[in-house]
């Protein structure tokens, strides 16, 4: 359970600053190149899919790895258990989807919360900063509807 509960921290530190730094990059980049509003807002939507879809990979690893060792639970379901399997159930977790057909045994369910948790945080994060963009990029005439391009 230690095992656990210490990767558990690992991979919220890990997949938050993945998380920062991706969005970092965004606001200090976006703002100096020379593209369509409309295709910076692709941009940062592009980007935060890669870096959800990074954290699920990092936690579906970490998943794999840790039931790899022993004695942390496993992934029991029809799917059986796979590295394919351990990035499913990551990304249903994450996005806290949870359709149920794969549940994590022993200590891997604190995992599992964990991600869920840190999931719900990044993906609000993401809208936050989505937001953030289309009130920079996406300028209206006064009381209209956004430009068109």
């Amino acid at each position: 359970m230690l095992l656990v509960a210490l990767v558990c921290c690992l991979l919220v530190l890990a997949s938050t600053v993945l998380h920062y730094e991706v969005l970092r990059g965004l606001n200090a980049a976006l703002p100096r190149v020379r593209i369509p509003a409309r295709l910076k807002l692709v941009v940062v939507i592009l980007a935060a899919f890669i870096a959800h879809a990074a954290e699920i990979g990092l936690y579906g690893s970490a998943m794999y790895a840790l039931v790899a060792l022993g004695q942390v639970g496993s992934l029991v379901g029809s799917a059986g258990f796979s590295f394919s399997s351990c990035i499913y159930f990551s990304a249903e977790t994450y996005t806290s989807l949870g359709f149920g057909d794969l549940t994590p045994t022993g200590p891997l369910r604190l995992l599992a919360g964990v991600e869920a948790l840190n999931g719900l945080l990044l993906i609000g994060w993401s809208a936050s900063f989505t937001y953030i963009a289309m009130e920079a990029f996406w300028r209206t005439p006064a009381g209209g509807s956004p430009p068109r391009r």
